[in-house]
């Protein structure tokens, strides 16, 4: 453990930071790192700057090579479903691009997974989806969308995980950071539509009675929604 004052908050801040500048070109690939620029630049001791790249490296944002040194990447070799990299990108010039990447991925799976839950969810889970969703109603309707974006998250991270299928509710993390992020960057309304607080309750009451082909329509029409919302945004 080290005893450098204030050690997590440093990382956190050169990570964030070559990290954003690496998803938005600001770092092209190619550019070279070096872990003394690194520590002259944010003050920063060796081992903050050698984690900070150790992690980037698991992210496929960099690469580190003997007499070559710390090397940007090229986006095909990214890990492109690591939440933090998401964020970057959400927070970065591609933002609508991204967007539309994770909805398209929202679209092909959440249906699915819907479909899934209601085959497969235990009586516990099947009770908490209907109760979920009937709160962010209530959350909704009163405008509190600070708490209802944390249920909105609790209801798709439950279903993707009682789904059965482990690859689903690995996205889970994934879809939570895109619900996140339109909130923080100001994409949502400021108060829910009727129609997509309609369209959670659908999905969990045939859920809750385990009916798949209900549940995978409900959550295709509620995704539809919100791609019809980002449509506006992908052909700017």
């Amino acid at each position: 453990m080290s005893a450098e004052p204030g050690v997590e908050v440093l990382h956190n801040t050169v990570l964030d930071t070559i990290g954003a500048e690496i998803t938005s070109g600001t770092l092209a690939c190619g550019d070279v790192l070096t872990l003394d620029r690194i520590r002259e630049r944010f003050g920063v001791s060796r081992t903050v700057a050698r984690e900070t790249m150790r992690i980037l490296e698991s992210m496929g944002l960099v690469r580190s090579r003997r007499r070559v040194g710390i090397t940007v990447q090229p986006s095909e070799h990214w890990n492109v479903f690591d939440p933090r990299v998401i964020w970057w990108r959400l927070a970065g010039p591609g933002r609508d691009a991204q967007l539309r990447t994770l909805t398209e991925l929202r679209i092909a799976v959440e249906p699915l997974a819907a479909g899934a839950a209601a085959r497969s969810a235990s009586a516990g889970e099947r009770e908490r989806v209907v109760t979920i969703a009937g709160r962010m109603r209530e959350l909704g309707e009163a405008g509190r969308l600070t708490e209802f974006l944390d249920c909105d998250i609790a209801f798709h991270t439950l279903l993707l995980r009682s789904s059965g299928n482990e690859m689903f509710g690995a996205l889970a993390d994934v879809v939570a950071v895109v619900l996140r992020g339109r909130t923080q960057l100001g994409l949502m309304p400021h108060q829910p539509v009727p129609e997509a607080l309609r369209l959670h309750e659908r999905v969990a009451d045939s859920v809750a009675r385990g009916l798949a082909t209900d549940a995978e329509t409900a959550m295709r029409d509620l995704l539809a929604e919100v791609r019809d919302a980002m449509l506006p945004l992908w052909r700017r």
